[in-house]
């Protein structure tokens, strides 16, 4: 296990790549006519923004000498990295199917990964100037006015003298609220939020994209989050944290069981998340 000092080193190292990899999506996305969108093997949308985060936090985290398994990075047998104990799993550019319809519903996510189980994670909201941070068994915060920059250099004590702990008391609200995905439903989520819908008549259900989701759950803003579509691990690891020190749950759909990471094939099953 690393101890507080080697996290407190990793935190800002993190936190910086997160902040950085914003400032290059976001030069992106204020020139629509520049996306260069291609299809991947898998037959989903990758932009140019998606590559320029991955090679910002690349280069980063690189010299924090921690492999990086990564969305848009090589791909990895599981011969070469199922014996990591350390790694870093990133999403460079989480909801890119929002980030090319513009509707700002995009997010980084960094998780730090200590024998398969996230210990740190950011997910960072570029758009929206909003860093979530978790670091495992000490809680869930939120850091606002965080701008994109490209050359962010923030300290371990820069980045605590700014936190709210998670979740947040004045999000309280009337109605029960589901969210769900954007632009990845199907009908077994339609079908899921009616039998919820059984127990909480006045239910409200919220379209969002990517792991903002998880954030909008550990600030209390949201109650509950059902996905019966495919995600990979990269998408919920850091997410998943943070809704964990907030107070919250994930698990998988109908099993029950917990997601597990750096699996041979790296798709999450179905899930449920609740606060």
């Amino acid at each position: 296990m690393i101890d507080d000092r080697i996290r407190e080193y990793l935190l800002p190292e993190q936190f910086n790549a997160a902040v950085r990899a914003g400032a290059a999506i976001m030069k992106i996305y204020k020139n629509s006519d520049d996306y260069d969108i291609s299809l991947k093997s898998d037959h989903t949308p990758i932009t140019i923004a998606d590559r320029m985060a991955h090679d910002t936090i690349k280069e980063a985290l690189g010299r924090t000498r921690i492999p990086i398994l990564s969305e848009e990075g090589r791909s990895m047998l599981y011969d070469e990295r199922k014996n990591w104990e350390l790694f870093w799993l990133v999403d460079p550019l989480d909801g890119t199917v929002e980030f090319i319809k513009g509707n700002n519903e995009f997010t980084v996510n960094i998780a730090l990964m200590e024998n398969n189980i996230c210990i740190s994670a950011i997910v960072y909201v570029p758009y929206h100037h909003k860093i979530y941070i978790a670091e495992r068994g000490r809680g869930a915060w939120i850091i606002e006015g965080v701008a994109p920059d490209a050359t962010a250099a923030y300290t371990y004590d820069d980045i605590h003298s700014g936190i709210r702990s998670l979740p947040i008391a004045d999000k309280s609200h009337d109605t029960f609220r589901v969210a769900v995905s954007r632009s990845h439903q199907t009908p077994e989520t339609h079908a899921y939020i009616d039998t919820l819908r059984a127990e909480h008549p006045n239910i409200e259900v919220i379209e969002q994209g990517s792991s903002y989701k998880f954030c909008l759950l550990a600030e209390g803003s949201v109650d509950y989050y059902i996905r019966t579509t495919t995600t990979s691990e990269w998408d919920t690891a850091a997410g998943e944290l943070i809704l964990k020190e907030a107070g919250g749950t994930t698990y998988a759909y109908p099993t029950g069981e917990q997601l597990n990471y750096n699996k041979e094939v790296l798709d999450n099953p179905w899930f449920v998340a609740r606060r």
